[in-house]
């Protein structure tokens, strides 16, 4: 952004201002001091300047001397420069700018450092007073009344709409800071909460990957284990499918952590596409293979689900079948597919005794089924059913919303 050379300098002056405050105002003060001093020999033409040199000069030093507190004390500044004025200006001193220059410099720090109340309470009777005493001065003889009156109010005017307007360019400012360091903090606070979420989201799928594929290999060891005597043959084939097991959960945990490196770097090998129901078939035999027997029904005509519909229903039946396989003494379990409306209706139950398909305080099987169907606007239950054993059902859109389905897919 361009910044104009006399913007520039402004900044520059406030910054040495706010640095030396003391020097800037000592400056200040000797400035207005030579002004009085001149404005004292002012006269109309033909007229002699007044004989109160000491006190004149006495009374425009207190005036000038008084604006050095004019930052912690700006009414008090403003009301001994303005009696100061007046009383110069009653001893016969002509009513000039010059002689003006302590007042007016009162009266705008006055309008910049208080407020409105103030500036009126304090700043209209001093130019009242001034302006007063000009109408009524014996050195204001010559100048028509309109002119003895609109002279003081212009120029006692001019300062307190000067310092006015600085006051609404600092609160101006002060609100684009605040703004910025609103912005600043939301911008940090957005970042935190995606960080978190990308977190939880990529806790969630290595539990689903490494969960599902250890519990299954588990299983599948202990099966071939207790066969190992009694059929060989069978004990042979499940670990044939235990070595598939292990390979798959090696595959899904490289994909899963891959998406945490950066893949854009040439040559660098692509991921396997996210898991969909089109592997349930894998998913049944490799449950079967650890000795749990799964029927898929599908009721309706399938329709296309999209990309995180799609992976979101395969993990939920893929971990609600590792819990039946986990912790349920079950030997059948049922997936049913409904694909209804817009909707995907998916139920998974077994035939295991009635208890809780995750013992209470451990896992986060079911929270994490229930985390995935939320997190692309589904609905899932979970629990016992009446007869035996535990059911697990989900209600999925087949395509989510927009701002619902970013970061579900992975």
């Amino acid at each position: 952004m361009n910044v104009s050379p006399e913007r520039r300098y402004q900044d520059r002056l406030e910054e040495f201002s706010a640095r030396h405050v003391f020097l800037v105002d000592l400056a200040m003060v000797l400035a207005l001091m030579g002004c009085t001093a001149l404005g004292g020999t002012l006269t109309m033409p033909g007229a002699d300047p007044p004989d109160h040199d000491k006190a004149a000069t006495a009374l425009m030093g207190v005036a000038c001397l008084v604006l050095l507190k004019h930052r912690t004390h700006p009414r008090t500044a403003v009301v001994v420069a303005g009696t100061c004025t007046v009383a110069a200006v009653a001893l016969g001193y002509l009513v000039t700018p010059l002689l003006l220059a302590p007042v007016m410099a009162a009266l705008y720090w006055l309008a910049a450092l208080t407020d409105r109340r103030s500036t009126r309470v304090h700043g209209l009777p001093v130019l009242l007073a001034v302006t007063l005493a000009a109408v009524f001065s014996a050195s204001m003889n010559h100048v028509s009344l309109l002119l003895r009156t609109i002279g003081p109010i212009f120029w006692l005017m001019l300062p307190l709409a000067a310092g006015k307007m600085t006051q609404l360019r600092r609160a101006y400012l002060q609100s684009l800071r605040a703004r910025a360091e609103h912005a600043e903090r939301t911008r940090e606070e957005e970042a935190r909460l995606r960080v978190t979420e990308e977190r939880v989201r990529i806790a969630r799928e290595l539990h689903d990957v490494v969960a599902h594929h250890m519990a299954l290999a588990n299983a599948q060891a202990g099966t071939a284990a207790h066969l190992a005597l009694t059929s060989p043959e069978q004990s042979r084939k499940i670990l044939t499918d235990l070595t598939g097991t292990t390979s798959s959960a090696l595959r899904e945990l490289k994909a899963t952590l891959g998406l945490l490196r950066d893949d854009d770097a040439p040559g660098s090998s692509g991921l396997e596409p996210s898991p969909g129901l089109s592997r349930l078939p894998e998913l049944v035999s490799a449950c079967e293979s650890a000795g749990l027997e799964v029927t898929v029904t599908t009721r309706g005509e399938p329709r296309p689900l999209s990309p995180g519909v799609d992976l979101t229903a395969y993990r939920i039946v893929q971990e609600a079948l590792t819990n039946v396989t986990k912790h349920a003494t079950a030997e059948t379990a049922h997936v049913l597919l409904v694909y209804t409306g817009s909707r995907l209706l998916i139920t998974v139950t077994n035939d295991g005794p009635s208890v809780p398909e995750v013992p209470r305080g451990r896992g986060f099987g079911v929270m994490g089924m229930r985390e995935r169907a939320l997190s692309i606007g589904g609905e899932l239950c979970a629990g016992p059913r009446p007869q035996g054993g535990f059911e697990v059902t989900t209600a999925l859109p087949l395509q989510p919303s927009s701002h619902l389905s970013e970061g579900t897919t992975a």
